[in-house]
């Protein structure tokens, strides 16, 4: 397998490194997407392996195929969620516990392990064993990071559930049927736990930050913590996906009258500020 092999083994060669120069140096408008799109596919559309590079000033082991994921960070990680990550690093702190669920092979969690926090807690939290793998893999790339990778799906219960597999983009992956794809694609049963349990097992007496990204399936994790958990442990900050379309409970007018505010609307997500 790829990713017992050492970093470095699969280094980008010449032409994919000036590819991967030049569409990180582009400026962050609609002609320099194009032009990026454009050049990216150049490389992978070729490409047959995964590539050793650095991102966020982190070491990571990226594999741009069927993970949109990777493929933005590989090749262009100045516009992955470039004000969610700008709110963490303007709030995060020395003692920062930060809890990133569905990390998938870890860009939020690495960033933030990058701004080089003293006694951070940083937790990621993926259930599919693929991306898992890599999550693990690009984390012992980096010693000494205080991160955490817990191979499980938040949920409602404590147990197992099913989870939808999406084959082109496997961070589509959900709990919940959600598209074509999910409804007659590959499934697998992982283990689950509640945001709570996770909390408790943790020893946690506070969460600063948590990002929710699951695919439709924040409802089912945010609804029954907020309804269970102490006021102690409610996070400071949550970046969450908006798919109001996808949830039973709208998560952001849960967060609104419980007190949370929203402090930034992105494209895909919401910050939500505890008052």
């Amino acid at each position: 397998m790829t990713e017992i092999q050492g970093f470095g083994a699969f280094a980008p060669n010449r032409f994919q490194a000036a590819i991967i120069r030049v569409t990180r140096a582009l400026p962050d408008s609609w002609a320099g997407r194009r032009l990026a799109f454009v050049l990216r596919r150049m490389v992978t559309r070729r490409l047959r392996h995964p590539l050793d590079v650095e991102v966020f000033g982190q070491r990571m082991r990226l594999m741009p195929f069927n993970n949109v994921a990777e493929k933005r960070i590989l090749f262009m990680p100045q516009y992955f969620d470039t004000r969610e990550r700008a709110f963490l690093a303007r709030s995060a702190h020395d003692g920062y516990v930060f809890i990133d669920v569905g990390a998938n092979v870890g860009a939020y969690t690495m960033f933030v392990a990058g701004l080089k926090l003293r006694h951070a807690r940083l937790y990621a939290i993926e259930p599919q064993p693929d991306l898992f793998e890599r999550l693990t893999y690009n984390i012992s790339l980096n010693r000494g990071q205080p991160i955490k990778a817990i191979a499980c799906a938040l949920s409602d219960v404590d147990g197992e559930m099913t989870l939808f597999l999406h084959r082109g983009n496997k961070g589509q992956s959900s709990l919940k049927v959600v598209d074509w794809e999910a409804e007659h694609g590959e499934s697998l049963q992982v283990p689950t736990k509640t945001l709570l349990t996770l909390a408790r097992e943790e020893g946690l007496e506070r969460i600063d930050a948590i990002k929710v990204d699951v695919e439709g399936a924040e409802d089912m994790i945010l609804e029954p913590f907020f309804r269970e958990a102490p006021q102690s442990l409610w996070p400071k900050a949550l970046i969450l996906e908006d798919a109001r379309q996808r949830w039973r409970v709208d998560c952001i007018a849960l967060c609104q009258e419980l007190g949370y505010r929203i402090e930034v609307r992105t494209k895909m997500n919401v910050i939500l500020v505890r008052a």
